[in-house]
């Protein structure tokens, strides 16, 4: 019964034989989180910036274009920050090999990607309104 409980360990052949290379791919994957933080940020920050601009529009169907287009910027970064978390997921989860960390990512992958494809569908729409559509 321990047995089942146990579904991996973290340590794996990877690990005895090459612990410069896990190091090394466990800080890349440190990096990408902490640019995906940073997109999410930034993102956010132009989000608020935009938004405010656009309250501060006397013209009614401007605010709600320059409302949109910061929507449609925001959507952009957080669509570009969940790929990157994905990225750093596999990565952790390849130096791990454990039954449990790939329960744990393909859930995490399943989410964001649910997430993303709406998140995409309404840029989508949002793009259109705006006119911006590239199809």
């Amino acid at each position: 019964m321990d047995r089942l409980l146990d579904l991996g360990t973290k340590e794996t052949v990877l690990h005895a034989s090459l612990p410069l290379l896990v190091e090394v791919l466990e800080w890349i994957a440190a990096g990408i989180d902490l640019f995906a933080i940073l997109l999410l940020v930034i993102g956010a920050l132009r989000f608020m910036v935009g938004f405010i601009r656009a309250e501060l529009r006397r013209d009614s169907r401007q605010r709600l274009r320059t409302s949109n287009r910061a929507r449609l910027e925001l959507g952009n970064y957080i669509l570009a920050g969940l790929e990157l978390f994905i990225v750093s997921d596999v990565i952790h989860t390849a130096l791990s090999l454990a039954a449990t960390d790939l329960i744990f990512l393909l859930l995490l992958v399943i989410i964001r990607s649910i997430t993303s494809y709406f998140l995409d569908r309404e840029l989508s729409e949002l793009r259109q309104e705006l006119g911006d559509d590239p199809r």
